[in-house]
């Protein structure tokens, strides 16, 4: 499960309660030198042009922003397209295709769940998992693609590419380690801004609900799925990321007494294979039409 000290960090990094604000208060000279740091690597960076339109959707903070659905939604509306991320929670190392434009050639255990959402989402893109993103870049030219996204690539300042920021809502703006944020957004960075409830919105289905359901999930900040939630008799919080067994979510299914898991995507595409009762709680988003 997720442990306290993680609940405690989130709570510091979003909504600090008085002693966690005063906490953030006395790290604020480590933040600056911190920013400071950031800063010069930025300016230190050229961009190179890799000769290919490419798109980085980022978010300046720590923790989950909607990255995934974001992409997903753009990419469907493009032929020819790949997307490329770092693969956070891989067995493995180095470059991979996870899938190529006609199948899927690996296991969520090489891929990541990230990239085996979008290989599942997405049956036309190509989808590449890799440390060094202008490796990835590289390989998806070769396979002849003509747009591809970044995932979660803000910082990588040394890649030409548009950038999109998903803006997250924070009482608390301060840079790590006195906040969430990783960066600022540093003048003469061009980048489009993305807020929910004005250039997109999230759209929840629920699939094959039963009458008993206990919410198991591995995302960052889970919180964030309160607004869309059915009727739960419990619910159950791992580690972004984490590798669910089959015993663990037996367990919990016999101890709840519960007709079957109510999951997210991420965590669908890492468990569907253990044959166990499952619904799925389908987030998808749609962009308004300014941002299409």
């Amino acid at each position: 499960m997720k442990s306290s000290l993680v609940f405690w960090v989130e709570e510091y990094f979003y909504n600090p309660n008085p002693l966690q604000k005063l906490f953030s208060f006395l790290l604020l000279p480590l933040s600056c030198l911190y920013c400071f740091v950031m800063w010069i690597r930025f300016k230190s960076k050229t961009p190179q042009d890799f000769g290919i339109e490419i798109i980085g959707v980022g978010n300046l903070n720590v923790g989950g922003s909607g990255k995934t659905p974001l992409i997903t939604a753009m990419a469907k509306e493009q032929e020819n397209v790949a997307i490329i991320l770092r693969g956070y929670g891989r067995e493995s190392q180095g470059l991979i295709v996870v899938k190529d434009r006609d199948s899927i050639l690996c296991d969520v255990s090489q891929s990541g769940d990230e990239a085996m959402i979008y290989a599942t989402k997405l049956p036309h893109a190509i989808v590449i998992v890799s440390e060094d993103r202008k490796e990835g870049i590289q390989k998806a030219k070769e396979m002849e693609v003509e747009i591809l996204y970044l995932d979660d690539a803000y910082s990588k300042h040394d890649i030409k590419k548009k950038d999109i920021l998903i803006d997250v809502e924070s009482k608390n703006r301060h840079c790590l380690p006195s906040g969430p944020f990783r960066e600022r957004l540093w003048r003469g960075k061009e980048v489009t801004t993305f807020k929910e409830g004005v250039d997109f919105k999230r759209v929840v289905e629920l699939k094959d609900a039963t009458q008993r359901m206990s919410l198991v999930t591995a995302i960052a900040r889970p919180e964030r799925l309160d607004a869309f939630l059915p009727e739960v008799i419990a619910k159950h919080y791992f580690p972004d990321h984490y590798s669910f067994n089959k015993e663990e979510l037996e367990a919990i299914l016999q101890k709840d007494k519960a007709d079957s898991l109510l999951v997210t995507y991420k965590d669908y595409v890492k468990i569907k294979e253990f044959g166990l009762p499952l619904s799925l709680l389908d987030l998808e988003i749609v962009l308004s039409k300014n941002s299409e």
